[in-house]
């Protein structure tokens, strides 16, 4: 797994910083009005930051941007980056500055003299996002070995509020690993291992194989990955933070490791992109992962299916119907539509063995939703409105786009099949809902229910403000808030 840029916490040096070889990050403010640390860098180098703040090129620049100030004379220091930060900044504001420092600094040591505990926290964690390269199969990446320093008069308080957020950072690090990872490497018997490998960090991890499918009667699940040589399997990742007896926060997550559409194939062009199809189990994962290793104080499993979708003599056909674990049957009318098929039997059995106070399926189930929202927001449906608005609520905090979108029995009625309970496909109109509203028929009456549509935001073309181009690791933040702030205990 790609690593957390390594971050050191002391108390502040003026000798240190003065000798300091790499970079050097100081914060002022829009009015310019110069921090403790940045008034000492000042005097090191002969008014420099002064001169700079004074300036009209001062004037424009906005919060949370950064200037460099090359070769400073009076220090050792390659540049030092002034940062602008409001005293009343928004927590976007800190992290966009780290994010700054970050693509800034180009895998130079990094010295960030500042002070306020939360603040060196939030763009610590800007940063470390910012930092983020998936380099394993590249023979010639050059893996930096400098970390950055963080100076501060209470450096202890400064680590301790970093603490929580590095976690966030580690979990969203494995979803973007998995989601950029070549199929031929993260097969679903080696994804299944590497969730196996966070019972390390006190997570109760359990694999079920083809078997023991079978036996649950998940065969719509198995439909999917009956045409490939990967077997099908489902994980279930349980933490246990929480209260004894408190009804568990489900995540249900699609992990189609590669999907070619089946019988039903896709087009040549752009079918690289479909190793990211796993999206929703990656944000599943790392969820769990930033959960387990923060310890949060509350109960939440983590479930996700893990399929692939090729064609073979022995795969799917369009016109098939199969039965779901529920036991409502359903015709296939297109092999493509595969992902809701993998989630229905999942989310079943996640209601049927854990009774959740909400559940939360995550996909990158349509390209319809792209039409409509772009790469800008997932999609949202739900049937509830309370727990919907608290995760809208939650995503706005971290700044992860979301939008709801509706669902309805009109849009239901286009699911209805000649010889079957349901098609797998309403037709193209309001493709997405429709997709959502298959899931829904799979959703108790008294199970809080939310389905986030993230097939435009699991991986980018462009680079975003917290990570370079490919996977964002959309959605672990904003499901880690809606725990902190709705499911954990308290004293």
């Amino acid at each position: 797994m790609t690593d957390l840029t390594p971050v050191s916490f002391a108390a502040t040096d003026l000798d240190a910083i003065a000798g300091h070889e790499g970079r050097v990050a100081v914060v002022v403010t829009p009015e310019g009005k110069l921090e403790q640390s940045a008034r000492r860098v000042n005097r090191l180098t002969k008014g420099a930051v002064q001169r700079f703040v004074d300036s009209e090129g001062f004037a424009k620049v906005k919060a949370g941007h950064v200037t460099s100030l090359a070769w400073p004379a009076g220090m050792a220091a390659k540049a030092v980056d002034v940062i602008c930060l409001p005293r009343n900044h928004s927590v976007e504001d800190a992290r966009t500055a780290g994010a700054a420092l970050g693509k800034l600094r180009g895998g130079a040591a990094l010295l960030l003299a500042a002070d306020g505990a939360r603040r060196v926290a939030e763009m610590v964690f800007g940063l470390v996002m910012r930092d983020y390269d998936f380099t394993p199969h590249k023979t010639d990446a050059e893996v930096s070995e400098t970390g950055v320093t963080v100076m501060a008069s209470k450096p202890d308080e400064a680590e301790a509020a970093a603490a929580p957020l590095l976690a966030i950072a580690d979990g969203t690090f494995m979803t973007r690993d998995l989601v950029n990872e070549p199929a031929n490497i993260l097969t679903t018997t080696e994804f299944a291992d590497r969730l196996a490998e966070m019972s390390a960090l006190g997570l109760d991890v359990e694999v079920l194989d083809e078997d023991a499918l079978e036996k649950l009667g998940m065969r719509t699940l198995l439909s999917v990955g009956q045409g490939s040589d990967s077997p099908s399997k489902v994980v279930v990742m349980h933490w246990n933070g929480g209260e004894k007896d408190a009804a568990p926060l489900a995540l249900v997550g699609k992990g189609v490791v590669f999907d070619t559409g089946g019988i039903s194939l896709k087009p040549a062009g752009g079918m690289e992109d479909m190793t990211m199809d796993m999206g929703g189990a990656g944000v599943v994962a790392g969820t769990m992962r930033a959960l387990a290793k923060r310890k949060a104080r509350a109960n939440v499993v983590g479930l996700v299916g893990l399929v692939e979708n090729m064609p073979s003599g022995n795969a799917t056909r369009p016109g098939d119907v199969i039965t779901s674990m529920k036991g409502d049957t359903v015709e296939v009318i297109n092999t493509d539509a595969e992902g809701r098929l993998v989630l229905c039997d999942v989310m079943w059995y996640a209601q049927e063995r854990f009774a959740p106070a909400g559940m939360i399926d995550l996909a990158t189930l349509t390209g319809a939703i792209i039409i409509g929202l772009g790469h800008e927001n997932a999609g949202v449906f739900s049937n509830d409105d309370g727990f919907c608005n608290a995760f809208l609520k939650a995503a706005a905090k971290e700044n992860e786009g979301a939008w709801r979108m509706p669902l309805g029995q009109a849009y239901d009625d286009l699911l209805k099949s000649r010889i079957a309970d349901m098609k797998n496909i309403g037709g193209r109109p309001a493709g997405s809902v429709t997709a959502a509203q298959f899931l829904q028929r799979f959703v108790k009456p008294e199970t809080p229910w939310i389905h986030l549509d993230i097939a435009g935001v699991a991986s980018v073309k462009s680079a975003t403000a917290l990570a370079p181009a490919g996977a964002t690791g959309w959605g672990v933040m904003a499901l880690n808030r809606l725990v902190a702030d709705g499911y954990e205990t308290t004293d």
